[in-house]
């Protein structure tokens, strides 16, 4: 990380110093797209911070951990597409599913629903992508989702 925000200061020493009014203009456009996006940022990493405050992972795991079969699978999957979690804590507690006796198929469709369908970030997807494109994005990876899950339990 640090590399890159070393590379990217030097990029833009450089850009200024090849160019300065394209680099500032630049500037401008980017800072104008970063305060116009941080509205609606700040909202979802509130509801997040919310819903992780409401609901701890160990809550998630008694839900998740005894499901099994295709019902298992189903609400893997629908707890996947609200809960909002990052990769870094999203994969150690796939591990704690899968200790606590969770089948393959059922942590597929938690974690690929997790990462892929976004209920918490609809408003904001629908925003800049409208609705017609949100909802086909989230449908289709839903469903995909789910045939990820199922051929896992076949493949397992």
């Amino acid at each position: 990380m640090k590399l890159l925000a070393i590379s990217a200061f030097f990029a833009l020493v450089l850009s200024l110093f090849l160019d300065r009014e394209k680099t500032m203009v630049g500037i401008k456009k980017g800072l104008k797209m970063f305060f116009n996006i941080l509205p609606a940022f700040l909202n979802i990493l509130i509801a997040v911070s919310v819903f992780l405050f409401l609901v701890p992972n160990e809550t998630i795991v008694t839900y998740l951990g005894k499901g099994t079969g295709t019902g298992g699978i189903l609400i893997a999957a629908l707890v996947g597409s609200v809960a909002l979690i990052p990769g870094f804590v999203s994969y150690p507690l796939a591990a704690i599913l899968l200790q606590q006796g969770a089948s393959y198929s059922v942590v597929a469709a938690f974690v690929t629903t997790l990462m892929m369908v976004g209920i918490i970030t609809l408003p904001l997807e629908i925003k800049f992508f409208g609705k017609r494109a949100a909802f086909i994005r989230n449908t289709l990876s839903f469903v995909g989702a789910i045939i990820i899950a199922l051929l896992i339990g076949v493949v397992m």
